[in-house]
């Protein structure tokens, strides 16, 4: 199967589903941690190349309930607009099997609900991040692993350079969740 991942710089999901015999490219402004297949550059250039299928992690900087107390201003100077409108370019982009990525935001109030919303503790990892998924003929994302040990780590990280990066990096389990049920 030919799979985009798009919006990932980390590599993570990408090598899940090279590792499960996929054909799988990422595409980020940023280069990759990870070497492998990828395309630094805006992910709208390669929608339409014949992908089967695209996971994607677009920015959540303008869009996560987590930052709320700025939405009025993100509004007003249209930050929040051109995100949600990426996002819908994502969702509709000519792609048999999309999921979407993001935190809980303002795309189910403004694109439309999230499918499911997942846990880094459903899959090996003792933290808290409610993550949701907006799916399109994908099933939902089964827990492969719970486990106890929840802690906020994510949302508690102190400020730093790195932070945003830090916070953005899809779980392990979750990626091989990804690759093994989606793949």
């Amino acid at each position: 199967m030919k799979v985009l991942i798009a919006c990932e710089f980390s590599g993570i999901v990408r090598e899940a589903f090279t590792r499960q015999g996929h054909y799988a490219v990422s595409c980020d402004l940023l280069p990759t941690e990870i070497e492998g297949n990828h395309i630094v550059g805006d992910v709208r250039n390669i929608l339409n190349d014949g992908w089967d299928m695209m996971i994607c992690f677009p920015s959540c900087q303008h869009l996560a309930v987590s930052g709320a107390r700025w939405f009025k201003e993100k509004r007003s100077d249209g930050r929040q607009q051109e995100a949600l409108e990426f996002v819908q370019t994502l969702l509709d982009a000519p792609i048999e099997k999309i999921a979407l990525e993001n935190p809980v935001s303002v795309i189910s109030t403004y694109v439309r609900k999230a499918s499911q919303y997942i846990q880094p503790w459903e899959f090996g990892h003792g933290e808290t991040k409610k993550t949701g998924l907006w799916l399109k003929n994908l099933p939902l994302l089964q827990p492969t692993n719970i486990v106890e040990g929840r802690e906020a780590r994510v949302h508690r990280m102190a400020p730093s350079d790195h932070r945003w990066a830090d916070r953005s990096r899809t779980y392990n389990g979750v990626a091989e969740a990804m690759a093994m049920q989606w793949g």
